[in-house]
């Protein structure tokens, strides 16, 4: 039996995609998760085989989650499933050494297929993602680039922005400009916006 956690802030998505799950005779759902912060306690308590972790959710995104748990629980296998998978989410996946990256409009049969390849030892990426990742590039910004049009993206001040991230105003004013710059946008907030829509952020 593959035990199961599933991360998603929809309830009727994540309930159902359990219900769908639970049907294979393989498969168990033990912990259902509603947010980021609830994963890595979620793990600790029941130890599943596989997190299924949605992108976008409140506290850390399933991103992060990937990264924390191929840190502190580096067995869990993690695949993330998405509506919609943006190039730079890919790539960080990627980057972050999940285990597959799936798109939630794919039949059921799809993902509970994905889940036993990837406890097989697999590495289970949509194809058309890959592509359309591979078709955008990387980001143009840089580490520190990006830390700073994150910590502004949500309306921060400079002053506080530089005050959270231990820097200069100066520094965090050469930086936002660059982001700018890079995005071709018009400003920090349209430089936020590109950039999450490519997931960047």
């Amino acid at each position: 039996m593959i035990t199961l956690l599933i991360a998603d802030d929809q309830r009727m998505v994540r309930e159902a995609l359990a219900a769908l799950l639970g049907m294979e005779t393989d498969l168990e759902v033990i912990a259902q998760c509603a947010d980021g912060t609830e994963v890595l306690p979620a793990v600790d308590d029941k130890r599943p085989d596989v997190a299924l972790l949605d992108v976008d959710m409140p506290g850390p995104d399933g991103l992060s989650v990937a990264e924390m748990l191929a840190e502190k629980h580096p067995q869990v296998r993690v695949i993330i499933v998405t509506t919609y998978g943006r190039p730079g989410w890919v790539k960080r996946a990627m980057d972050s050494g999940v285990d597959g990256f799936m798109v939630k409009d794919a039949p059921v049969e799809h993902l509970a297929e994905g889940i036993r390849r990837v406890m097989a030892g697999l590495r289970v990426i949509d194809p058309e993602l890959v592509v359309e990742s591979a078709m955008h590039g990387e980001t143009p910004l840089t580490e520190r680039e990006t830390e700073v049009l994150r910590a502004a993206a949500d309306g921060a001040s400079v002053g506080e922005v530089a005050s959270a991230l231990f820097l200069s105003a100066g520094t965090v004013r050469n930086r936002l400009s660059a982001t700018i710059g890079k995005t071709n946008a018009r400003n920090r907030a349209d430089a936020a916006r590109i950039a999450r829509e490519n997931g960047w952020l």
